[in-house]
C-alpha cells in the first residue's frame, strides 16, 4: 500500500531548521533598540540590510569572497594531493614511514599560528605564504586519514592482491585506494574546514590583497559593525555550503557502500 505523504507536515518540518535563527534575529533587533550601546554592538537588521545591498552593488563583497575562496580552493589542492601522495607512501612503504613518519607527527603537533611568523620572515606576507599554511592546514589532516585509512584495510584483501601478483602500483591503485576511499574523504572533509579558516585567519593576520578577512579589518577601523557582520555571515554561509557540496560528492563517490 502507497504511503502517502502529507505536504503540510513536510513544509513544517523542513522549516523548522529555521525557527532558532528567526528568533535570534527577533532577539538581535529587540537589544539594537535598547539604547546607543546595544545599537553599536546589535547593529539593526536594517541597518544589516543596507550595508549588504552596498556592498554587492560596489562588487566590494564579490570580489573579496572571490578572492578568499581562490586561496581556499588552491591550498586546498595542493596540500590534498600533497597529502595523498605522502599518506599513501607512509602506508605501502615502511622506510619512507620511517623516515617521513616522525617529521610528520613532530611538525603537526607545532600550532599553524605558531608557524605564521617563520613563514612571513622566509616568503614575506603575500600570496604565496597564503597559500603555503592554507596547504598546509589541509595537508595534515589527509595524510593522517589517507595512512589511517590504508592502513587498516582487511589483510585478506592485501592477500588476494599477492595471489594476483599485482605489483606495488596496482595494488596501491587496484586495493589500497578504493578501499581507503571513505577514511580519505573523511579526511578531504576537515581538510576543507581547516583550508577555509585558515584562508580567513591569514587574510585577518597578513592583512595584504583582497579577502573576507581584510574586508573586516577595514570595516572594524571604520566602525562599520554592519560590514563585520555582513562578513562574518559571508564567512559561516558559504562555508556551510562548500562543505555541503563536499558531502554530496562524498556520497556520490561512496555510494556503492549503500549497495547491498
Amino acid at each position: 500500500m502507497m504511503k502517502i505523504i502529507n505536504p503540510f507536515v513536510f513544509s513544517v518540518k523542513s522549516l523548522s531548521g529555521l525557527l532558532l535563527p528567526l528568533a535570534v534575529a527577533v532577539l538581535w533587533e529587540i537589544l539594537s533598540r535598547q539604547g546607543d550601546a546595544y545599537r553599536y554592538i546589535f547593529v539593526p537588521l536594517s541597518q544589516i540590510g543596507s550595508g549588504f545591498v552596498e556592498l554587492v552593488q560596489s562588487g566590494e563583497l564579490l570580489i573579496n569572497l572571490e578572492a578568499t575562496l581562490h586561496t581556499t580552493v588552491l591550498g586546498l589542492l595542493i596540500g590534498g594531493f600533497a597529502g595523498l601522495f605522502v599518506g599513501g607512501l607512509m602506508a605501502v612503504s615502511p622506510l619512507a614511514n620511517k623516515l617521513v613518519g616522525p617529521l610528520y607527527h613532530t611538525l603537526r603537533q607545532v600550532p599553524l599560528l605558531g608557524l605564521i611568523p617563520l613563514i612571513a620572515l622566509w616568503f614575506g606576507n603575500d600570496l604565496f605564504s597564503k597559500i603555503l599554511i592554507v596547504s598546509l592546514a589541509a595537508f595534515y589532516p589527509v595524510v593522517l586519514n589517507t595512512f589511517e585509512g590504508m592502513r587498516g584495510i582487511e589483510h585478506k584483501f592485501v592477500e588476494v592482491a599477492s595471489v594476483l601478483k599485482l605489483s606495488r602500483w596496482q595494488l596501491l591503485v587496484r586495493v589500497l585506494l578504493p578501499a581507503a576511499t571513505p577514511s580519505i574523504m573523511t579526511g578531504v572533509m576537515h581538510a576543507l574546514a581547516f583550508a577555509w579558516v585558515s584562508t580567513v585567519g591569514t587574510e585577518l593576520l597578513f592583512a595584504t590583497g583582497p579577502g573576507i578577512g581584510g574586508l573586516m579589518l577595514m570595516a572594524q577601523e571604520n566602525s562599520r559593525m554592519d560590514i563585520v557582520i555582513i562578513a562574518v555571515a559571508s564567512i559561516g554561509l558559504t562555508g556551510l555550503l562548500m562543505n555541503a557540496g563536499l558531502s554530496q560528492l562524498r556520497h556520490y563517490l561512496l555510494r556503492w557502500r549503500s549497495v547491498r
